[in-house]
């Protein structure tokens, strides 16, 4: 499988994303943000970091990247999407998922080890993560709590597309609306995500933890590859 880690002006955590996704048997390549080309990925990476000096507010700017254009058409086209921090901030400001990442409560950047509950374990960005289990990752933002209107809040509670939450002991660290820490989108093939798994990745770092949610990502790509390739009819070449 191959994974595409978008690499935008002020990005800070590209190698990481590469690195994670190599950990989890991948080929990863880097996707620079002018370019509207994904090299023929499988499976696409918006990194954490600050695209465009997160000028105006986070996100805001590279979802005008030419790059986004092809982004767009491969998540219409059912390809998996990950967006890690500012990378979900980019997918929140182009409507890639659902919601706004607003200043957090605290008026600080929040940098420290969070728990995550995982809500659903049927998904292509968390089936290898084994039932009943939390995830130690770390956060690294400013603007990172969640939000949406109470009614659209219970129609994606409804929907099922809350995947994470900010889970004890160390609980909420930005103010998120009902400790959301991660959403799909209607098709849940795309994921906004504020911890980071590529920094969870090596039990050297602190935890791996991170490395369940990368397998899981590459694993599911590679079944949704093998499911479309049509068998061989016997006695053609």
């Amino acid at each position: 499988m191959r994974v595409g880690v978008v690499v935008f002006p002020g990005s800070n955590c590209d190698r990481d994303a590469l690195h994670g996704a190599r950990l989890a048997g991948a080929e990863a390549v880097p996707l620079w943000h002018e370019t509207p080309d994904l090299s023929g990925s499988d499976v696409v990476v918006l990194p954490g970091g600050f695209a465009y000096g997160d000028y105006l507010r986070a996100g805001v700017l590279a979802r005008f990247s030419p790059i986004m254009g092809a982004v767009r058409d491969h998540a219409a086209a059912g390809g998996l999407v990950l967006g890690i921090c500012n990378g979900f901030q980019v997918l929140a400001e182009a409507g890639l998922v659902p919601g706004a990442l607003l200043r957090n409560a605290s008026l600080r950047f929040e940098h420290r080890w969070v728990r995550l509950s995982v809500e659903r374990h049927d998904t292509p960005f968390t089936a290898a993560v084994p039932a009943g289990m939390t995830l130690r990752l770390p956060i690294a933002h400013g603007e990172g709590r969640y939000f949406l209107p109470d009614d659209d809040l219970d129609r994606l509670e409804a929907a099922g597309r809350v995947l994470f939450r900010y889970a004890p002991p160390e609980g909420n660290p930005n103010g998120s609306l009902r400790d959301i820490a991660g959403v799909l989108d209607a098709g849940g093939r795309v994921c906004g995500l504020m911890p980071h798994p590529e920094r969870a990745s090596e039990a050297l770092l602190g935890s791996d933890d991170g490395l369940l949610l990368l397998r899981s990502l590459v694993e599911s790509a590679g079944e949704t590859v093998r499911s479309t390739i049509a068998p061989v009819p016997m006695g053609v070449a």
